[in-house]
Protein backbone atom coordinates (compact mmCIF):
# COMPACT_ATOMS: atom_id res chain seq x y z
CA UNK A 1 0.00 0.00 0.00
CA UNK A 2 1.68 3.45 -0.98
CA UNK A 3 0.54 6.27 1.25
CA UNK A 4 1.43 9.61 -0.24
CA UNK A 5 1.73 12.18 3.03
CA UNK A 6 0.43 16.11 2.20
CA UNK A 7 0.48 17.86 4.98
CA UNK A 8 -1.39 21.29 5.60
CA UNK A 9 -2.36 21.16 1.77
CA UNK A 10 -6.32 20.23 2.74
CA UNK A 11 -6.34 22.75 5.75
CA UNK A 12 -4.43 25.96 3.53
CA UNK A 13 -6.94 25.35 0.21
CA UNK A 14 -9.89 25.41 3.52
CA UNK A 15 -7.92 28.77 4.31
CA UNK A 16 -7.63 30.57 1.12
CA UNK A 17 -11.01 29.54 0.39
CA UNK A 18 -13.55 32.64 0.28
CA UNK A 19 -16.48 31.63 3.04
CA UNK A 20 -19.66 30.93 1.57
CA UNK A 21 -22.74 31.28 3.14
CA UNK A 22 -24.81 28.07 3.93
CA UNK A 23 -28.65 27.55 4.47
CA UNK A 24 -28.87 25.07 7.16
CA UNK A 25 -32.89 24.37 7.19
CA UNK A 26 -33.54 21.59 4.61
CA UNK A 27 -31.03 23.35 1.88
CA UNK A 28 -34.48 25.17 0.77
CA UNK A 29 -34.53 29.12 0.53
CA UNK A 30 -37.99 29.01 -1.47
CA UNK A 31 -39.92 28.08 2.21
CA UNK A 32 -38.63 30.37 4.85
CA UNK A 33 -38.56 32.95 1.81
CA UNK A 34 -41.98 32.13 1.18
CA UNK A 35 -42.81 31.89 5.07
CA UNK A 36 -41.22 35.45 5.49
CA UNK A 37 -43.31 37.01 2.67
CA UNK A 38 -46.57 36.18 3.78
CA UNK A 39 -45.28 36.46 7.51
CA UNK A 40 -44.45 40.31 6.53
CA UNK A 41 -48.09 40.41 4.52
CA UNK A 42 -50.23 39.09 7.04
CA UNK A 43 -48.22 40.80 10.52
CA UNK A 44 -48.76 37.52 11.65
CA UNK A 45 -47.09 33.84 12.09
CA UNK A 46 -50.05 32.06 12.70
CA UNK A 47 -51.96 34.07 9.50
CA UNK A 48 -49.05 32.63 7.46
CA UNK A 49 -49.38 29.26 8.73
CA UNK A 50 -52.84 29.27 7.79
CA UNK A 51 -52.26 30.62 4.71
CA UNK A 52 -49.55 28.68 3.89
CA UNK A 53 -51.23 25.31 4.84
CA UNK A 54 -48.35 24.28 7.68
CA UNK A 55 -47.89 24.54 11.01
CA UNK A 56 -46.73 27.14 13.39
CA UNK A 57 -44.33 25.89 14.53
CA UNK A 58 -42.75 25.10 10.79
CA UNK A 59 -43.15 28.57 10.22
CA UNK A 60 -41.47 29.88 13.25
CA UNK A 61 -38.14 27.43 12.31
CA UNK A 62 -38.25 29.07 8.72
CA UNK A 63 -38.38 32.25 9.68
CA UNK A 64 -35.43 31.49 12.54
CA UNK A 65 -33.11 29.81 9.91
CA UNK A 66 -33.74 32.65 7.65
CA UNK A 67 -32.25 35.09 10.82
CA UNK A 68 -29.49 33.13 11.35
CA UNK A 69 -28.48 32.49 7.78
CA UNK A 70 -29.13 36.24 6.99
CA UNK A 71 -27.72 37.36 10.45
CA UNK A 72 -30.13 40.10 10.93
CA UNK A 73 -33.25 40.41 12.55
CA UNK A 74 -36.25 40.75 10.46
CA UNK A 75 -39.41 41.32 12.38
CA UNK A 76 -40.18 43.35 15.61
CA UNK A 77 -43.67 43.04 17.35
CA UNK A 78 -46.02 45.96 17.53
CA UNK A 79 -49.40 45.08 19.86
CA UNK A 80 -50.28 41.65 18.48
CA UNK A 81 -48.88 42.67 15.00
CA UNK A 82 -45.36 41.24 13.73
CA UNK A 83 -43.96 44.70 12.19
CA UNK A 84 -40.52 44.10 9.31
CA UNK A 85 -37.42 45.68 10.69
CA UNK A 86 -36.17 48.25 8.48
CA UNK A 87 -33.69 44.64 6.96
CA UNK A 88 -36.65 43.00 6.82
CA UNK A 89 -38.36 45.74 4.73
CA UNK A 90 -35.72 45.55 2.03
CA UNK A 91 -35.54 41.95 2.00
CA UNK A 92 -38.96 41.85 1.56
CA UNK A 93 -39.02 43.80 -1.38
CA UNK A 94 -36.42 41.93 -2.87
CA UNK A 95 -38.04 38.31 -1.75
CA UNK A 96 -41.73 39.22 -2.63
CA UNK A 97 -41.40 39.32 -6.53
CA UNK A 98 -39.37 36.58 -6.59
CA UNK A 99 -41.91 34.20 -4.16
CA UNK A 100 -44.61 35.12 -6.32
CA UNK A 101 -42.56 35.32 -9.69
CA UNK A 102 -41.64 31.05 -8.89
CA UNK A 103 -45.34 30.42 -7.21
CA UNK A 104 -47.09 31.69 -10.68
CA UNK A 105 -44.89 30.06 -12.59
CA UNK A 106 -47.13 26.89 -14.00
CA UNK A 107 -49.77 29.28 -14.39
CA UNK A 108 -47.64 31.29 -16.14
CA UNK A 109 -45.82 28.70 -18.57
CA UNK A 110 -49.09 27.30 -19.53
CA UNK A 111 -50.68 31.09 -20.45
CA UNK A 112 -47.13 31.71 -22.39
CA UNK A 113 -47.30 28.30 -24.43
CA UNK A 114 -50.94 28.62 -25.67
CA UNK A 115 -51.20 32.51 -25.75
CA UNK A 116 -53.68 34.58 -24.29
CA UNK A 117 -56.45 32.49 -25.24
CA UNK A 118 -58.11 31.64 -21.39
CA UNK A 119 -58.00 32.82 -17.95
CA UNK A 120 -59.51 36.10 -16.28
CA UNK A 121 -58.08 39.67 -15.54
CA UNK A 122 -59.69 41.51 -12.69
CA UNK A 123 -59.52 45.40 -12.68
CA UNK A 124 -60.49 47.99 -10.39
CA UNK A 125 -61.41 51.15 -11.45
CA UNK A 126 -64.11 54.11 -10.21
CA UNK A 127 -66.85 55.16 -12.74
CA UNK A 128 -65.61 58.06 -13.72
CA UNK A 129 -62.62 55.87 -14.96
CA UNK A 130 -65.22 53.08 -16.49
CA UNK A 131 -67.13 55.45 -18.06
CA UNK A 132 -64.49 58.34 -19.72
CA UNK A 133 -61.05 56.46 -19.71
CA UNK A 134 -61.41 52.76 -20.01
CA UNK A 135 -64.01 51.77 -23.19
CA UNK A 136 -61.48 52.23 -25.99
CA UNK A 137 -58.68 50.35 -23.77
CA UNK A 138 -61.15 47.87 -22.84
CA UNK A 139 -62.67 47.55 -26.70
CA UNK A 140 -59.21 46.65 -27.66
CA UNK A 141 -58.60 44.22 -25.36
CA UNK A 142 -61.86 42.13 -26.22
CA UNK A 143 -60.70 42.42 -30.15
CA UNK A 144 -57.07 41.37 -29.21
CA UNK A 145 -57.85 38.90 -26.41
CA UNK A 146 -61.19 37.67 -27.03
CA UNK A 147 -61.18 34.58 -24.52
CA UNK A 148 -59.79 36.18 -21.66
CA UNK A 149 -62.72 36.73 -19.14
CA UNK A 150 -62.36 40.58 -18.14
CA UNK A 151 -64.02 41.68 -14.80
CA UNK A 152 -64.19 45.41 -14.17
CA UNK A 153 -64.93 46.15 -10.12
CA UNK A 154 -66.63 49.60 -10.15
CA UNK A 155 -65.33 50.86 -7.16
CA UNK A 156 -64.12 54.03 -5.13
CA UNK A 157 -60.47 54.72 -4.55
CA UNK A 158 -59.97 53.09 -1.04
CA UNK A 159 -61.32 49.91 -2.27
CA UNK A 160 -60.27 49.69 -5.10
CA UNK A 161 -56.96 50.17 -2.61
CA UNK A 162 -58.22 47.25 -0.53
CA UNK A 163 -58.56 45.15 -3.45
CA UNK A 164 -55.11 45.56 -4.83
CA UNK A 165 -53.82 44.55 -1.55
CA UNK A 166 -55.59 41.57 -0.70
CA UNK A 167 -54.95 40.49 -4.66
CA UNK A 168 -58.29 40.36 -5.60
CA UNK A 169 -57.64 42.35 -8.67
CA UNK A 170 -54.88 42.41 -10.94
CA UNK A 171 -54.57 46.13 -10.95
CA UNK A 172 -56.22 49.58 -10.97
CA UNK A 173 -56.66 52.37 -13.22
CA UNK A 174 -57.83 55.84 -12.01
CA UNK A 175 -56.51 58.74 -10.12
CA UNK A 176 -54.50 59.45 -7.29
CA UNK A 177 -53.06 62.19 -5.26
CA UNK A 178 -51.25 60.37 -2.61
CA UNK A 179 -49.70 57.05 -3.19
CA UNK A 180 -49.45 54.79 -0.21
CA UNK A 181 -45.92 52.89 0.44
CA UNK A 182 -46.68 49.62 -0.55
CA UNK A 183 -48.17 50.11 -3.76
CA UNK A 184 -47.25 51.77 -7.29
CA UNK A 185 -48.62 54.56 -9.07
CA UNK A 186 -47.83 55.37 -12.86
CA UNK A 187 -49.76 58.20 -14.44
CA UNK A 188 -50.24 58.48 -17.72
CA UNK A 189 -53.01 60.82 -18.59
CA UNK A 190 -53.56 64.19 -16.78
CA UNK A 191 -57.06 66.29 -17.03
CA UNK A 192 -57.90 69.85 -16.06
CA UNK A 193 -60.07 70.92 -13.69
CA UNK A 194 -63.18 73.11 -15.12
CA UNK A 195 -66.11 74.86 -14.02
CA UNK A 196 -69.46 73.96 -15.98
CA UNK A 197 -72.36 75.65 -16.09
CA UNK A 198 -75.60 75.97 -18.36
CA UNK A 199 -74.46 77.95 -20.97
CA UNK A 200 -76.57 81.28 -20.37
CA UNK A 201 -74.76 81.68 -17.19
CA UNK A 202 -73.27 85.04 -15.43
CA UNK A 203 -69.80 82.99 -14.86
CA UNK A 204 -69.62 81.77 -18.54
CA UNK A 205 -69.66 85.42 -20.18
CA UNK A 206 -66.95 86.63 -17.60
CA UNK A 207 -63.64 87.80 -19.41
CA UNK A 208 -61.35 86.35 -16.76
CA UNK A 209 -62.52 84.14 -14.38
CA UNK A 210 -61.83 84.42 -10.50
CA UNK A 211 -62.68 81.96 -7.39
CA UNK A 212 -64.28 84.34 -5.93
CA UNK A 213 -66.70 84.64 -8.69
CA UNK A 214 -68.16 81.19 -7.58
CA UNK A 215 -69.22 82.38 -4.20
CA UNK A 216 -72.99 83.15 -4.99
CA UNK A 217 -73.56 80.25 -6.67
CA UNK A 218 -73.98 77.07 -4.93
CA UNK A 219 -71.93 74.09 -6.13
CA UNK A 220 -73.10 70.50 -7.29
CA UNK A 221 -70.37 68.33 -5.61
CA UNK A 222 -69.79 64.63 -5.26
CA UNK A 223 -70.13 63.09 -1.77
CA UNK A 224 -68.01 64.19 1.23
CA UNK A 225 -66.17 60.61 1.25
CA UNK A 226 -64.68 61.68 -2.29
CA UNK A 227 -61.14 63.16 -3.06
CA UNK A 228 -63.24 65.83 -5.41
CA UNK A 229 -65.50 67.43 -2.47
CA UNK A 230 -62.14 67.19 -0.44
CA UNK A 231 -60.06 69.25 -2.84
CA UNK A 232 -62.54 71.50 -3.82
CA UNK A 233 -63.13 72.45 0.06
CA UNK A 234 -59.34 72.53 0.51
CA UNK A 235 -58.60 74.86 -2.20
CA UNK A 236 -61.87 77.44 -1.13
CA UNK A 237 -60.48 77.22 2.55
CA UNK A 238 -56.56 78.02 1.20
CA UNK A 239 -57.65 80.91 -0.90
CA UNK A 240 -60.04 82.25 2.17
CA UNK A 241 -62.99 81.88 -0.29
CA UNK A 242 -66.58 81.49 1.07
CA UNK A 243 -68.88 78.96 -0.89
CA UNK A 244 -71.77 76.80 -0.96
CA UNK A 245 -72.78 73.49 -1.30
CA UNK A 246 -76.06 73.21 -2.99
CA UNK A 247 -76.41 69.44 -3.60
CA UNK A 248 -74.43 66.55 -3.11
CA UNK A 249 -74.51 63.99 -5.60
CA UNK A 250 -72.49 60.80 -6.78
CA UNK A 251 -71.50 60.75 -10.71
CA UNK A 252 -70.46 62.66 -12.99
CA UNK A 253 -72.97 62.38 -15.75
CA UNK A 254 -76.06 63.33 -12.78
CA UNK A 255 -73.68 66.66 -11.93
CA UNK A 256 -74.00 67.70 -15.50
CA UNK A 257 -77.34 66.90 -15.96
CA UNK A 258 -78.66 68.61 -12.82
CA UNK A 259 -75.64 71.73 -13.81
CA UNK A 260 -77.40 71.90 -17.31
CA UNK A 261 -81.23 72.10 -15.36
CA UNK A 262 -80.20 75.25 -13.25
CA UNK A 263 -79.66 74.14 -10.17
CA UNK A 264 -76.06 75.08 -9.73
CA UNK A 265 -72.77 74.91 -10.69
CA UNK A 266 -69.78 72.61 -10.77
CA UNK A 267 -66.25 71.79 -10.80
CA UNK A 268 -65.50 68.90 -12.36
CA UNK A 269 -61.81 66.78 -14.23
CA UNK A 270 -61.92 67.02 -18.03
CA UNK A 271 -62.23 63.57 -18.41
CA UNK A 272 -65.99 63.46 -17.75
CA UNK A 273 -66.38 66.34 -20.65
CA UNK A 274 -67.78 64.78 -24.14
CA UNK A 275 -68.63 66.27 -27.52
CA UNK A 276 -72.38 65.96 -26.65
CA UNK A 277 -72.00 68.31 -23.18
CA UNK A 278 -70.67 71.03 -25.83
CA UNK A 279 -74.35 72.09 -26.40
CA UNK A 280 -75.61 72.52 -23.17
CA UNK A 281 -73.19 73.45 -20.70
CA UNK A 282 -69.84 76.48 -20.82
CA UNK A 283 -66.57 74.59 -19.11
CA UNK A 284 -64.40 77.18 -18.52
CA UNK A 285 -60.72 76.03 -17.06
CA UNK A 286 -59.58 76.61 -13.30
CA UNK A 287 -56.25 75.50 -13.64
CA UNK A 288 -55.16 78.70 -12.20
CA UNK A 289 -56.42 77.48 -8.46
CA UNK A 290 -56.93 73.68 -8.89
CA UNK A 291 -53.64 71.26 -9.78
CA UNK A 292 -54.86 69.02 -12.95
CA UNK A 293 -55.45 65.18 -12.10
CA UNK A 294 -53.64 62.95 -13.32
CA UNK A 295 -55.03 59.34 -14.07
CA UNK A 296 -52.81 55.89 -14.64
CA UNK A 297 -52.00 52.45 -13.18
CA UNK A 298 -51.87 51.39 -9.80
CA UNK A 299 -50.14 47.64 -8.68
CA UNK A 300 -49.29 46.56 -5.43
CA UNK A 301 -45.24 46.57 -4.97
CA UNK A 302 -43.87 43.16 -6.48
CA UNK A 303 -47.00 42.11 -7.83
CA UNK A 304 -46.92 39.58 -10.50
CA UNK A 305 -47.91 40.75 -13.47
CA UNK A 306 -50.14 37.52 -15.20
CA UNK A 307 -49.63 37.79 -19.06
CA UNK A 308 -53.24 39.14 -19.11
CA UNK A 309 -52.64 41.86 -17.31
CA UNK A 310 -49.27 42.76 -19.29
CA UNK A 311 -51.21 42.71 -22.69
CA UNK A 312 -53.66 45.13 -21.20
CA UNK A 313 -51.38 47.66 -19.17
CA UNK A 314 -49.43 47.30 -22.34
CA UNK A 315 -52.65 48.93 -24.33
CA UNK A 316 -52.73 52.00 -21.79
CA UNK A 317 -49.11 52.57 -22.32
CA UNK A 318 -45.82 49.78 -23.68
CA UNK A 319 -43.38 48.19 -21.19
CA UNK A 320 -45.47 50.02 -18.20
CA UNK A 321 -43.73 48.52 -14.78
CA UNK A 322 -41.38 46.18 -16.72
CA UNK A 323 -38.54 45.58 -14.77
CA UNK A 324 -34.70 46.55 -16.28
CA UNK A 325 -31.94 43.72 -16.49
CA UNK A 326 -29.94 43.70 -13.32
CA UNK A 327 -27.03 44.69 -15.35
CA UNK A 328 -28.83 47.31 -17.20
CA UNK A 329 -27.14 50.44 -16.41
CA UNK A 330 -29.42 53.72 -16.06
CA UNK A 331 -31.52 55.13 -12.97
CA UNK A 332 -32.93 52.86 -10.38
CA UNK A 333 -36.52 52.62 -10.80
CA UNK A 334 -37.43 51.81 -6.84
Amino acid sequence: MLLISCPNTWSETLADRPSTPRFAYKGDRLKPLRAFCQTARLGSVSRAAEALYVSQPAITLQLQALERDLGIKLFERSGRRLIPTREGEALYELARPLVEGLDGLDAAFRDQIRGLDAGELHVAAGSSTILYLLPKIVEAFRAAQPDVRLILHNVTGAGGLNLLRSDEVDLAVGSMLDTPSDLSYAPIYEFEPMLITPLAHPLAKLRELRLEDLSPYGLILPPKRLTTYRLVDLVFQQNRVPYTVALEVGGWEVIKQYVAMGLGVSIVTAICLTEADRGRLAARSLAKYFPARSYGVVLRKGKYLSPQARAFVDLIQPHLFERRDYYEGGHSER
